[in-house]
């Protein structure tokens, strides 16, 4: 079989594993099914695509539990079981668990969101696109073959676009788009072209027969090999909010409806690192000595502008909740690059990528349950500034406690204990590969990060200036901030539940 025809050999190789691409598959139903009905559903009726799609991405997260008991693969190659374009395997649901979960946080959020700001957001596109994307997000960390990979992160990032740009007469919301947009496709541009240069190379796009060919390429094209591998990573880069690939953030956070900004801090996020875990660990372990140095010095910088970004808006009283969680964001993406740093150092890649997945899981649950108190204080103040936080706890105590312990645990501090332990073993693998400059760089900025976390968090508990705001939880709100809040004390109490993943075979 030539190379050209071995990847369009899985087409007509066996039938389909529903099980296996329940998933996405149901989250995309549910999206065509969401987009329909806004045809029939009356303006009055509106909220039921809503409480539907809320319904599906539950649906869609219950499929995972068949699952559990083995590894699924499905599309693959004529008389090679073992090289397949779709694989459920631990790795893949941890990711899928991850995805979903926040996407359905997020339409919790979007529910109060959409009622209060009727006008300005079509909810039959919103809820499609919503839908899509999440859909798109969830079959990338199954995707075993490039192509797939490539598609998947494309149906996860175009409607992320449109939601974004999607308030009406907005024109921060569109300029965010269109920076959101333009960089996005030029990184695309990139990690495409990188991609054909490993095809040259190696004549195959499934990751594991990429893994086997690419460390005996001809001589002559070593370095073509090496360029292909460093402009694959760059694509997934920009999509984890790594340094430089980071500039969108700030703007694209503040311009969206908050609950998209919350979906883009934590989905949007475990899609580009699933993608960088893939095309590094699965298919160019061979290159670890290319990209182990390069995505160590990536972390490094990703974690220090991120964290002196935030510092930054101490600058100015109006700072934006928002754009400060935009930077810790950038800050937070610079912690999970390092274990994926210290697969290229260490001989145990799975324990080094497990921590990735148990500091993402830990970060989805607190930083969700941040944005969600951001969005019940951005319905009576409308430029959500950190300052209109100040005296949040004589106003509505349990949710000043509740995100006084999400900032804890983003800092790392006690009460926060999933966070510490999230952290502690980060540094540990950095330590463990001999980076242990990384490691000195992430103790600096942890001590950075503590002095913004802890600002906004005293202001909670200061007396209130003028007229404190009453702030009324509406029914969705109270869903999303009980949930998190439930998962981050949960995992503080028994933060081995997330850790075993750093100590289990995830491929």
């Amino acid at each position: 079989m030539s190379a050209l025809a071995e990847p369009l050999a899985a087409s007509a190789v066996q039938s389909v594993d529903w099980l296996a691409i329940a998933p996405p598959t149901l989250a995309a139903v549910f999206a065509l099914v969401v987009l329909v009905a806004d045809l029939f559903v009356p303006d009055t009726r509106k909220s039921l695509l809503g409480w539907t799609s809320v319904a599906g991405l539950g649906a869609s997260l219950l499929t995972l539990l068949p699952l559990l008991h083995k590894d699924r693969s499905t599309f693959c190659l004529s008389g090679h079981t073992g090289v397949c374009s779709y694989t459920a395997d631990r790795f893949t649901l941890v990711v899928q668990l991850l995805v979903l979960g926040g996407a359905l946080l997020a339409a919790l959020l979007s529910v109060t969101v959409l009622k209060d700001a009727r006008k300005a957001l079509p909810e039959g596109e919103y809820w499609f696109l919503l839908l899509s994307s999440a859909a798109g997000a969830a079959l990338l960390p199954a995707s075993r073959d490039l192509a797939t990979l490539i598609v998947a992160l494309e149906v996860a990032s175009l409607p992320a676009f449109a939601l974004v740009g999607l308030r009406h007469g907005d024109r921060r919301s569109s300029d965010a788009a269109l920076k959101f947009f333009l960089s996005s496709v030029t990184a695309t541009a990139v990690g495409l072209l990188g991609i054909s240069f490993v095809y040259a190379c190696t004549g195959t796009l499934y990751l594991t027969r990429i893994a086997d060919r690419i460390q005996h390429v001809d001589g002559q094209l070593h370095t073509l090999a090496q360029t292909g591998v460093v402009l694959t990573l760059v694509g997934f880069a920009f999509k984890a909010a790594a340094v430089p690939f980071h500039f969108w953030v700030p703007d694209t956070y503040v311009g969206a409806p908050l609950p998209i900004a919350a979906y883009l801090s934590v989905v949007g996020k475990a899609v580009g690192f699933s993608g960088l875990i893939l095309v590094t660990v699965v298919a160019f372990p061979s290159y670890a000595d290319v990209w182990g140095p390069a995505l160590a010095v990536l972390a490094a910088l990703t974690m220090t502008v991120g964290n002196v970004g935030a510092l930054r808006q101490q600058a100015t009283r109006a700072y934006s909740a928002v754009r400060l969680l935009a930077w810790s964001s950038v800050g937070q993406a610079g912690y999970l690059l390092v274990p994926i740093a210290a697969a290229g150092y260490t001989k145990d890649a799975q324990r080094t990528i497990g921590s990735t997945l148990a500091y993402a899981l830990m970060y989805a649950a607190v930083n969700l349950g941040a944005f969600a108190v951001a969005a019940l204080v951005g319905r009576t103040r409308i430029r959500n500034r950190v300052a209109d936080y100040r005296g949040l706890y004589a106003t509505n105590p349990a949710t000043a406690l509740l995100l006084a312990f999400f900032l804890l645990c983003l800092a790392g501090l006690p009460p926060g204990v999933i966070g510490l332990f999230a952290k502690v073993t980060v540094f540990s693998t950095a330590v463990d590969a001999g980076l242990g400059w990384l490691a000195a760089v992430m103790a600096v900025n942890v001590v950075i990060a503590l002095f913004y976390y802890l600002q906004w968090t005293t202001l909670l508990f200061r007396a209130p200036e003028g007229e404190p705001a009453r702030h009324r939880v509406p029914g969705p709100l109270t869903a999303a901030i009980t949930l998190t809040a439930v998962l981050a004390v949960s995992l503080s109490g028994a933060p081995q539940l997330v850790l075993r993943f750093a100590d289990t075979a995830l491929f």
